[in-house]
């Protein structure tokens, strides 16, 4: 995966466990099993796909910052994809929009919470975690029908197109990408709404946006013990010294890219 790993592994490991087979080895996978029974993502007349497979292909997304689109065009013809998600060579694969059932009711049913949790817990039981700050974000996610998703809202943006559908209220480790806290919420609410829900305690230094700038979201920060380091955009001070203390600071909190590494660490992305 290009320009953020897949979560650490600890170095007193004989051999970093890189592959994807030896990540798979590491989660108790029937754990999360037991969570999905009885979830169905197959629409009438598609054939219906077992809900760890598709659980398994989400988390590839996650890790491989996969659209759905490019997540099926993976799935159908990348081996080591396959075999994670245990379909077998001359299988057909989901299509775009089972991902987007299949996401739509971890949600409904409050899993996704619950299965980030599990996956999160498990790996740093095997101690694959670094934990030097958190990221957080918040991202859009598209309804899958306008018409038909009375439950979605719409979000304007200054320079893109509105969205109707969700949004992702994410918090992650700076260094390994798990997970710490998820909410979903509908497209409108403000991205730094759920702050206060997904920040972990002891978060280190929080790296975010010019949307979590500011008293409310950075009086939760600190209040967990954390550190603000938040994109600011008002000058601090008077004359040209001011300007570059913004501007140093600012470059070093984008340096982190936040907004790239959250998009690669959201397991429910459209």
């Amino acid at each position: 995966m290009i320009g953020w790993p897949s979560p650490s592994f600890p170095r007193s490991s004989p051999r970093a466990a890189s592959s994807l087979a030896e990540l798979a080895a590491l989660i108790d996978w029937p754990e999360i099993d037991r969570h999905l029974v009885g979830i169905s993502a197959a629409a009438k007349g598609e054939p219906g796909w077992p809900p760890l497979a598709l659980f398994r292909a989400l988390l590839l997304a996650t890790w491989h910052d996969l659209s759905d689109v490019r997540l099926a065009e993976a799935l159908d013809d990348r081996t080591s994809f396959r075999r994670f998600c245990g379909f077998a060579a001359h299988e057909s694969t989901p299509e775009r929009t089972t991902f987007v059932r299949f996401r739509r009711e971890l949600v409904r049913r409050g899993l996704d919470r619950v299965l980030f949790e599990a996956i999160t817990r498990q790996l740093e039981a095997k101690g694959v975690t670094v934990r030097t700050g958190t990221l957080v974000d918040a991202t859009l996610i598209p309804s899958a029908s306008i018409r038909h998703d009375g439950e979605a809202r719409w979000a304007g943006h200054r320079r893109r197109k509105p969205t109707h559908g969700y949004k992702a209220h994410v918090a992650t480790d700076e260094g390994a990408g798990l997970i710490r806290g998820v909410e979903v919420t509908t497209a409108n609410v403000h991205d730094a709404a759920e702050l206060e829900r997904v920040l972990p305690p002891e978060p280190g230094h929080v790296y975010a946006d010019s949307s979590f700038a500011g008293g409310p979201a950075e009086r939760v920060i600190i209040g967990r013990g954390g550190t603000p380091r938040t994109v600011q955009t008002g000058i601090w001070g008077r004359g040209p010294e001011a300007l570059v203390r913004l501007e140093a600071h600012n470059a070093a909190v984008r340096r982190i890219e936040p907004h790239r590494l959250f998009r690669r660490h959201y397991l429910l992305r459209g």
